[in-house]
């Protein structure tokens, strides 16, 4: 078995797969999520979704639109809304090159993954992002067919 053991040092709550499908993922940043008590409570049960959430520049900050975190059941009157824009925690310079690519180059920027690093504290994976021409995603499915029947004949013939 060639499985990978998972990170002790994290735990993955969200991981958008379909970023990785619909656009060309460049440079990766880790950046810490502004968060209120439920939503993190919420996030341990790791119920979070951020397939169709995008972050933007707002007021010269970072924010992530769209990620779906549900209610924490628990907290009755007390609870967050679900969608609502969560401030990401940047270092300026990461916040002025982020900007530089969206507004230069026409990048976006996509969450790739949410989880909790090894202090417990909630972080998000961002990425700038090109997005896929239909034809590029093709090639990239028959890529991907074509490597996983290889390994199957491979594996076949010993």
């Amino acid at each position: 078995m060639n499985a990978k053991a998972p990170n002790p040092r994290f735990k993955i709550v969200a991981d958008n797969r379909k970023a990785r499908h619909n656009y060309e993922i460049g440079e990766a940043i880790e950046a810490g999520i502004a968060l209120v008590g439920t939503e993190v409570k919420s996030l341990r049960q790791g119920k979070a979704t951020i397939g169709e959430s995008y972050a933007s520049e707002y007021g010269g900050e970072f924010y992530l639109y769209n990620a779906y975190i549900p209610e924490y059941l628990q907290a009755n009157r007390f609870n967050h809304e679900t969608k609502r824009p969560r401030k990401l925690l940047l270092h300026k310079a990461q916040i002025n090159k982020l900007t530089g690519a969206i507004t230069r180059e026409g990048m976006t920027v996509v969450p790739l993954k949410l989880y909790f690093d090894d202090r417990g504290r909630a972080k998000v994976e961002i990425a700038l992002a090109r997005g896929k021409k239909l034809h590029d995603k093709r090639e990239a499915d028959k890529a991907k067919t074509w490597n996983r029947d290889k390994a199957r004949i491979m594996r076949d013939r010993g």
